[in-house]
């Protein structure tokens, strides 16, 4: 399976749902303006600007997989730098193939690598691929299932690492102070909209010293809540911690 004959742009035509190329997705954001200097990282007018993104379906990949992938000596390319300072999609893609050759094209690639590769889908990319793809936190892949992964040059056996990962907030410590919770806490979105208001539990906090804040949610999570739509995002200390 090192080499393909299948039309990409054809299938992606045919199996891609409206998901932005980029892998970016869409974003709200609770304020606006720019950020005074001393403010913490991502802050406005002194206090937390919280954003909360989309985040389409990605794949994370080792430095290996990369060589195997895209050719001997390859590194990833940035593309488009993402909100998260040193984090971008790269221009590369590749191929998610899962069982009975049922695939996704042109899936984008984030960087910089990792240790081990990962693939994050939303729950309907699961069933289009035909992967019981259980809810996971980014990182915890054990006992997950696996997949192929194409490249231009060649091809990836990956026998865990396909997820659906967990709705988290990126915070730095500042904002964590700001809203009384540490790094692992679960707290409560709030989606409000004209059409509809919809509540997120379990938030997973992850905290550290230069993260801004912003939620993910995947793209299934964002359409149902309309984000597009919203007038209102809002942020508070609570969840009941279900999520694995």
């Amino acid at each position: 399976m090192n080499s393909t004959q299948i039309d990409r742009a054809r299938i992606e035509s045919l199996v891609r749902s409206a998901i932005a190329g980029s892998g970016l997705g869409k974003t709200l954001s609770s304020s606006a303006g720019g950020s005074r200097t001393g403010d913490p990282p991502g802050w406005v007018d002194g206090k937390p600007n919280l954003r909360v993104s989309i985040s389409a379906r990605h794949v994370h990949l080792t430095d290996e997989h990369v060589e195997i992938l895209f050719g001997a000596g390859s590194v990833l390319e940035p593309e488009k730098d993402l909100y998260q300072d040193g984090f971008y999609a790269a221009k590369q893609t590749v191929m998610v193939v899962g069982p009975r050759r049922r695939m996704l094209p042109s899936v984008r690639v984030l960087g910089p690598t990792r240790g081990a590769s990962q693939v994050e889908l939303a729950f309907t990319d699961s069933i289009s691929l035909g992967i019981d793809a259980p809810v996971r936190h980014s990182g915890k892949i054990d006992g997950t299932p696996g997949c192929v992964l194409v490249g231009p040059v060649g091809s990836v056996q990956l026998h865990q690492g396909v997820i659906r990962a967990a709705r988290h907030v990126h915070m730095n410590y500042f904002d964590a102070e700001h809203y009384g919770v540490s790094d692992g806490d679960m707290m409560q979105l709030k989606i409000t909209s004209h059409e509809c208001t919809t509540i997120f539990e379990d938030v997973l906090v992850r905290a550290d010293e230069a993260a801004k804040l912003e939620v993910h949610i995947d793209t299934d999570e964002g359409n149902a809540c309309f984000l597009d739509g919203a007038s209102k995002v809002e942020l508070k200390k609570g969840g009941c911690g279900c999520q694995k």
